[in-house]
């Protein structure tokens, strides 16, 4: 009988699926660390990266083997879990399980030689997260957590920030592939960053997540992320504290993620609202 919920798993088989996704995610990171350092510095990356859905989304052969490795491996490991993974390796499963993989987050820093991409891996029941890990392989970073152990950096548990004003939060972003959303992401931010210390955009959303954790940044928010973007990134956060939720109607069509300490979390939240209610009234013209 397939599983339906948390609960019906235990402590030492969530310990287990976490174990299996971090000697997963470090081979499929040094994997992806053999292209990088091969073609990196020629520039190799660039020219025999070839297009996704739009010119600015690209994907490189390393996309490409370091799914085909995760997949292989969790066939091999747990031959009833279903598989989720951003570059079409996916598969039906039997047990109620579902790995949500993203083999290379951050595939145009990875192309560009821009050190900030990672591998994401989390285990999933019933749309809750089991374990989850993001694997920094330039930094050799392991952010670790499941849903009864707190969030970990390379065995070290992290705890969000303290209560940040607004004003003085150091915000992570992001932005879509597509012209419109980007477009609607752009004018957001010209509300959010003078409304804060400083933005960062690194290009990788579920390191993102994970400095949120380990208080790199103090939040982050991006409207439009897949699942494999957000699974594992997402559980860190959690488990070392931050809020973490889907927003609707910030961008249009799409949710946008806003993680952050609770007090900070929930300000940010504000912010983009009342950005999005402006910018909705700025373009409805002005009855006479």
């Amino acid at each position: 009988m397939a599983i339906t919920s948390p609960e019906e798993i235990g402590m030492l088989e969530i310990e287990e699926l976490l174990s299996l996704a971090v000697e997963i995610a470090h081979e499929s990171g040094e994997l992806v660390l053999s292209y990088y350092e091969e073609a990196a510095p020629s520039g190799a990356l660039i020219s025999s990266a070839r297009a996704k859905s739009t010119r600015t989304d690209l994907v490189t052969a390393a996309d490409h083997a370091s799914e085909d490795l995760i997949v292989k491996r969790l066939r091999s490991a747990r031959p009833a879990d279903a598989v989720l993974g951003e570059e079409g390796g996916r598969r039906a499963g039997t047990s109620g399980l579902t790995w949500v993989v993203d083999p290379l987050d951050g595939t145009i820093n990875f192309f560009y030689g821009f050190p900030a991409f990672a591998v994401s891996i989390a285990c999933e029941v019933g749309g809750e997260t089991l374990a989850g890990v993001v694997y920094d392989p330039l930094r050799r970073e392991t952010f670790t957590a499941t849903d009864r152990h707190p969030a970990m950096l390379d065995g070290r548990a992290l705890e969000v920030a303290g209560s940040v004003p607004l004003p003085e939060a150091l915000v992570a972003t992001g932005f879509g592939y597509e012209a419109e959303r980007r477009r609607a992401q752009a004018e957001l931010l010209t509300t959010v960053l003078p409304a804060v210390r400083d933005i960062r955009r690194a290009g990788s959303a579920a390191l993102d997540l994970c400095w949120v954790a380990a208080r790199r940044v103090d939040a982050c928010y991006e409207a439009g992320l897949a699942p494999w973007d957000r699974a594992a990134g997402s559980l860190v956060a959690v488990r070392a504290g931050a809020v973490v939720e889907l927003v609707e109607g910030l961008v249009p069509g799409a949710e946008t993620i806003v993680a952050g300490p609770r007090q900070l979390q929930r300000e940010l939240r504000g912010l983009l609202e009342l950005a999005r209610t402006q910018l909705a009234r700025a373009r409805t013209p002005e009855t006479p």
